[in-house]
């Protein structure tokens, strides 16, 4: 009995040893491939560097208009939006410390990168922010002409940061998960809260005193 019990301890310690294995060599194969694209490599540039800048200005402009037009309830959005990002920050950066994953061309030589970070590469924080964006744009405004868009250029900030040779693309699902899920709890705490503050006003902030 123990022979047995021991040989099926061994069998299964291989076969997670091996899918693990297979895991990361199809991790490094993928990126290898997309990293091989080098006619999207200007447009990867572009689209990569489009993140913090979108990011950061769509709840900044949103909360502009909001002010001029005295517009309560796009201000409350903005905010949200704004909060969204900051928790997917504080969260993509503190995994990176714990996970503290190198940069695939450091692991690997043959991958080429068309740009250098210092930072650590699990999760991606480019992916993670996209789809931080593009997730509470959509809960926001549930309509297909944000979802559509929103998320297909998530999904290509994702492909740009693999095709730059960045990130490998288990980085990137983490990213996208991390960023989506950030969005998602932060949209269900904001509502709880404005239910619970009665839906105050922003604007006017004499209803707060």
């Amino acid at each position: 009995m123990r022979k047995f019990t021991t040989i099926i301890l061994l069998w299964s310690a291989f076969l997670l040893l091996s899918t693990k294995v297979s895991a990361q060599n199809a991790d490094i194969e993928l990126l290898r491939t997309v990293n091989g694209y080098t006619g999207t490599i200007g447009f990867s540039k572009f689209v990569s560097n489009t993140t913090t800048g979108v990011a950061i200005g769509v709840p900044v402009i949103m909360g502009a208009v909001a002010l001029i037009e005295k517009d309560d309830d796009l201000l409350k959005s903005a905010l949200y939006i704004g909060v969204s990002i900051g928790v997917d920050g504080v969260l993509t950066y503190g995994l990176k410390k714990i996970v503290r994953r190198p940069r695939p061309y450091v692991t690997f030589p043959d991958i080429h990168a068309y740009e250098t970070e210092s930072s650590l590469s699990f999760p991606s924080g480019h992916t993670s922010l996209a789809f931080a964006t593009a997730t509470a744009l959509s809960l926001k405004y549930p309509k297909w002409y944000i979802i559509a868009p929103g998320y297909l250029w998530a999904c290509t900030v994702g492909y740009s940061r693999m095709n730059l040779g960045m990130h490998y693309p288990t980085d990137v699902l983490a990213g996208a998960l991390l960023g989506a899920g950030s969005a998602y709890v932060t949209y269900q705490v904001n509502n709880w809260f404005w239910k619970k503050e009665n839906n105050k006003k922003l604007i006017g902030l004499h209803s707060w005193l």
